[in-house]
């Protein structure tokens, strides 16, 4: 039992108290108020978390970790938001295959009049149109894909999407008028698709299927019939996701129904289910504590070749013309990739 213990009165700056664990070579720093009371405790492991990833994503007041997460559009979501919220939630992201639904304009303006501190990410969307509306219904940030995904057979079999680069720029151009981020969703399998991403206007990128073979990710892994390590994957649209138990669900023919897959296709009441997605297995990637680093890496050595101190920068040259997008024939995407070797091992990072 530790006789000398070293505490911080309340009110004292995270600076503050990263100074005093740092010099008492102590652990962990407990704050206290007048009476005595612990109301919080620093771990020097917190500090050690600051120092070793500067970039993390954190509160400015708290130095935690932002927290998001993903509900539907549905009545009941509204118990589900509450219970996110009482837990801590920072943001909070409507899913859905076509966002420009009554159901998520609802969304937006509930959680907007009932809990105004929280940011709402709406989509997904592909127009100019469908974007207005979310951003009139006072959603933070948008989701921009449909279609595009690496399980999604939503074009294919809908006849409804857009080419991603199309989407991107023509929606994130819109809504950088009214100071909304968009985020680019789906269709990203390597640095390159991430750099086009933010180029095209983006301020971000979602990777569900670039990260889904890391060891982080949910899935099992197995051996496939090549002897490749690949782990399982499969999308929202897929019927194995539509057809899943919903987790708490009665037995029963509506054991099934109303869960995220269905949810997010609209497809609760339906008799027959239609997919728009498949299932499937992606590759192994290793863990994210490296595979992270390695697509950062590639991001920066690609502005770098392009001749771009930032991302702003990039972006504003793509606007200028400065930094220009070409089509490539099918000859020239054959010259810009291995060719003429009788072999190879293509090892991305290590």
């Amino acid at each position: 039992m530790s006789t000398e213990l070293v505490t911080a009165p309340s009110g004292t700056t995270l600076n503050e108290a990263n100074a005093v664990l740092s010099k008492s070579k102590k652990g962990k720093l407990p704050i206290i108020d007048s009476n005595g009371h612990l109301i919080s405790l620093l771990s020097r492991s917190d500090l050690m978390k600051n120092l070793h990833y500067p970039l993390a994503s954190k509160l400015p007041q708290s130095k935690q970790l932002i927290c998001a997460a993903a509900i539907g559009t549905r009545p009941e979501d509204k118990v589900r938001l509450q219970k996110l919220i009482d837990a801590g939630l920072d943001i909070v992201v409507l899913d859905s295959s076509q966002g420009n639904s009554i159901y998520q304009t609802e969304m937006i303006k509930y959680i907007k009049d009932t809990h105004p501190e929280l940011d709402v990410i709406g989509g997904n969307v592909v127009t100019r149109a469908q974007a207005a509306s979310l951003i009139a219904a006072g959603v933070d940030g948008l989701r921009i894909g449909m279609g595009s995904g690496s399980a999604c057979i939503t074009q294919e079999v809908m006849a409804v999407g857009r080419p991603q680069a199309a989407a991107v720029f023509n929606v994130s151009t819109f809504a950088s008028r009214f100071g909304v981020p968009c985020i680019a969703d789906g269709g990203i399998q390597n640095v390159g698709h991430i750099v086009k991403g933010l180029a095209l206007g983006a301020s971000t990128v979602m990777m569900g299927g670039l990260l889904a073979g890391t060891t982080e990710s949910p899935g099992n892994y197995y051996v496939s019939h090549e002897g490749q390590l690949v782990k399982a994957y499969r999308g929202m649209g897929s019927i194995d996701a539509m057809e899943e138990k919903k987790t708490g669900a009665s037995p029963g023919k509506m054991a099934k129904k109303s869960n995220a897959g269905t949810a997010r296709y609209f497809s609760e009441g339906d008799r027959l289910l239609v997919a728009q997605g498949v299932s499937g297995s992606v590759l192994d990637r290793g863990s994210v504590t490296k595979f992270v680093p390695y697509l950062l890496a590639g991001l920066q050595h690609s502005l770098q070749d392009i001749g771009v101190r930032s991302l702003a920068e990039m972006r504003q040259g793509v606007l200028d013309g400065k930094v220009r997008f070409e089509l490539r024939t099918v000859s020239a995407q054959a010259e810009g990739n291995v060719h003429g070797l009788h072999s190879f091992d293509k090892k991305l990072y290590s």
